[in-house]
């Protein structure tokens, strides 16, 4: 188990693939907004399908390096270029981009999700540090105290939201527990930071990271009794 670590005084949790599937939510939200321009901008459909529209955004997030890390932002401009390309007025884009922005936010949660988060905040403050654009309260997730986006910050593994997110939260970087998915966007961005971290590992992966394998769950389910464990508490509220 290695050592203890430092008394835990809050977490910190990624959002995509760690408390939900990302990828069928983006293949959802892009078939939603597919839908909606076959019935109100239908020359869009005859010119742009969905990868012509990837590979666009794709391009617009490679020459607009400025919004390279703001997803939402990408998706605009993609959305003003086809548009524009298709004759449409401009006043559909901000139309266009809330019917695609509510599909991103219909995820299903992993069942350990909520049940979870729920007990945590009792015992711990929580926060939600984020490369994408999903916002945790249209979710339901209303146990994080915040929630910081890369949009606003060099993305992880770039130290800045792990350091935006422990002065937010008002406590050292030892004392922060980072909960993710991701091996170098998450596990080793959040060491580097100085924070301690666990490895949301639910598919059974070998760890190919940089210096020892981190402490690692299969579920979600299993962090309560693991922070009790490491912090020789008996249970968590």
């Amino acid at each position: 188990m290695g050592k203890p670590l430092p008394a835990i005084r809050a977490l910190t949790f990624d959002l995509d693939d760690t408390l939900w599937p990302v990828m069928p939510v983006i293949e959802h939200a892009e078939q939603t907004l597919q839908a909606w321009l076959t019935v109100h901008c239908p020359r869009v459909i005859e010119r742009w399908d969905i990868e012509a529209i990837r590979s666009l955004r794709a391009e617009v997030a490679e020459c607009q390096p400025e919004i390279a890390h703001d997803f939402s932002a990408q998706r605009v401009a993609t959305l003003r270029h086809v548009l524009t390309d298709c004759g449409y007025s401009m006043a559909l884009v901000d139309r266009a981009f809330a019917v695609f922005f509510d599909a991103r936010h219909q995820v299903e949660l992993f069942p350990d999700v909520h049940p979870t988060l729920s007990r945590l905040a009792k015992s711990f403050p929580l926060a939600a540090i984020t490369n994408g654009n999903a916002d945790p309260e249209r979710i339901g997730l209303s146990m994080f105290s915040f929630c910081l986006h890369a949009r606003n910050f060099n993305p992880k593994p770039h130290a800045a939201l792990f350091d935006a997110a422990r002065k937010r939260l008002a406590v050292d970087a030892e004392h922060v527990v980072h909960i993710g998915d991701h091996p170098e966007q998450d596990v080793m961005a959040a060491r580097n930071a100085g924070f301690q971290a666990i490895w949301v590992n639910r598919h059974n992966e070998l760890w190919v990271g940089d210096g020892e394998p981190p402490l690692s769950v299969r579920s979600l389910a299993e962090i309560p009794a693991l922070l009790c464990k490491l912090c020789a508490r008996p249970s968590l509220a």
